[in-house]
């Protein structure tokens, strides 16, 4: 990319070289019309020729959304983002696309895909631990050692001894101990894993 030169920076400043040649359109003037404003919201390529001066007032008091209600704003904005266009939310448009419909004579994105499967069905925790993992604030999988290291933490931070008179701590307090309990009972039912 270029870098702006001193006369890209005064053509901002210069009258547009497409201008037609006529005077101001601003009542009582008679200097050369060299810059274009548009007319209104709703003719934005129908423009009045000004000069400098006249361009700069109109332009300070140029309000594209006077008239609009904070809904009808908002709507203009939203549209303008995508150029007028419809759009869409990103990712409900397209349909499941199944691998079997795809030509892979090297297997490449079906191997891929079972072990994709495979370790999200080896992240998930059995069906009957999940809550139990919740009320801990544990995910799977997790071991026996890090079960009761939190369990422990946070009996003591909800036991009723300590937190004298708080009913929420009471029931937290019996929950944390029967999701420890569902716990225990998986692992010494079925090992360490």
């Amino acid at each position: 990319m270029q870098r702006p030169t001193s006369k890209s920076r005064a053509r901002a400043f210069a009258p547009d070289p497409d201008a037609p040649s006529q005077t101001c359109d601003h009542p009582g003037c008679e200097e050369a019309a060299g810059y274009r404003a548009p007319r209104a919201r709703s003719a934005l390529r129908s423009y009045y020729w000004f000069c400098l001066d006249h361009v700069r007032q109109y332009n300070a008091r140029w309000d594209y959304y006077k008239g609009m209600t904070p809904g009808q704003i908002e709507a203009q904005m939203r549209a303008d983002t995508s150029w007028q266009r419809p759009s869409w939310k990103l990712g409900n448009m397209g349909g499941h696309v199944s691998l079997d419909d795809l030509t892979d004579p090297l297997e490449i994105l079906r191997q891929h895909g079972r072990r994709t499967a495979e370790t999200r069905a080896a992240k998930l925790a059995p069906a009957h631990l999940q809550d139990a993992l919740a009320r801990l604030d544990l995910s799977w999988p997790a071991t026996f050692e890090e079960v009761k290291a939190r369990y422990r933490l946070l009996a003591r931070k909800h036991h009723p001894d300590t937190n004298t008179g708080n009913a929420k701590a009471a029931e937290r307090f019996k929950a944390i101990g029967a999701a420890y309990r569902t716990l225990r009972d998986h692992f010494t039912t079925n090992g360490p894993t």
